[in-house]
């Protein structure tokens, strides 16, 4: 549960977005823990997470959504200031793609 006159994603100084410490709240709120457990538990979901998409996993969180990772090949670019080619490495993008019940969520 949110406290009174908060909306999921309403930080606690009234913006828009929803950062780390405010999920740690609303999670030790929600669930009667102590917001130290509560920061314990959400530090070990992203650590499983990462070190999952680390070896080439996917993450399925059914009705949520798939974490998964995305190899950008080698490219060519240019320097805007200058226009000379600069060589761009392989590399490695973080993708998340929602799932049903997410989306039914948002709609």
């Amino acid at each position: 549960m949110l406290p009174a006159g908060k909306r999921p994603g309403q930080s606690s100084i009234g913006g828009s977005s929803l950062n780390k410490n405010d999920l740690i709240n609303t999670v030790a709120t929600e669930t009667g823990l102590a917001k130290q457990e509560a920061a314990k538990a959400i530090d070990s979901v992203f650590d499983a997470i990462t070190g999952a998409l680390k070896i080439g996993d996917e993450v399925r969180l059914v009705g949520f959504g798939t974490f998964s990772v995305s190899e950008r090949a080698a490219s060519q670019g240019r320097n805007p200031r200058t226009g000379d080619t600069i060589s761009i490495s392989a590399s490695k993008q973080p993708k998340f793609r929602a799932g049903k019940g997410l989306k039914d969520a948002l709609n």
